[in-house]
């Protein structure tokens, strides 16, 4: 039987899952009326990015599930790699 995610990733050849994998840091700030939200993933040097209409309990050092694409962000003139989420649970 197929899992949520693997009917995504399936649907959207971009998307990339991965699971059981452990927060290392979580940052969460305001911007208008949504909540941004930082992932730091053990073993991974790139940002984990998902937007919340609500604050949402600290995710460090818990395992978690996650569905996301690569994307570049424009900061101070420099482009970086995020990786945005799309779904996202705690395992």
């Amino acid at each position: 039987m197929k899992t949520a995610a693997d009917k995504l990733t399936e649907k959207h050849q971009q998307l990339v899952h991965t699971e059981q994998i452990k927060v290392s840091s979580h940052v969460q700030r305001q911007q208008d009326e949504w909540f941004i939200n930082t992932l730091m993933l053990e073993g991974v040097d790139v940002p984990f990015k998902y937007k919340r209409k609500q604050q949402y309990k600290s995710l460090a050092g818990q395992r978690v599930n996650i569905t996301y694409y690569p994307a570049t962000e424009n900061v101070a003139g420099f482009d970086i790699e995020v990786m945005n989420i799309v779904r996202i649970r705690t395992s």
